[in-house]
């Protein structure tokens, strides 16, 4: 799925906020990245966040 900026932005966002409340990373941790938003956008571009879009149908 393609997703806006702004939803790419929520995800990353919502995704770094667990990591940084303790929440276990989906990916192995690479050497020197200690940031969660870092950690985030790298799960984000391996596309392994488990976080749904939920878009409403144009009428």
């Amino acid at each position: 799925m393609e997703y806006t900026r702004f939803e790419k932005a929520r995800i990353i966002g919502a995704r770094a906020l667990q990591l940084a409340y303790g929440a276990p990373p989906l990916i192995k941790v690479p050497k020197g990245i200690t940031d969660p938003l870092q950690l985030a956008e790298i799960e984000y571009n391996e596309d392994i966040i488990p976080i749904v879009v939920i878009r409403k149908q144009k009428s």
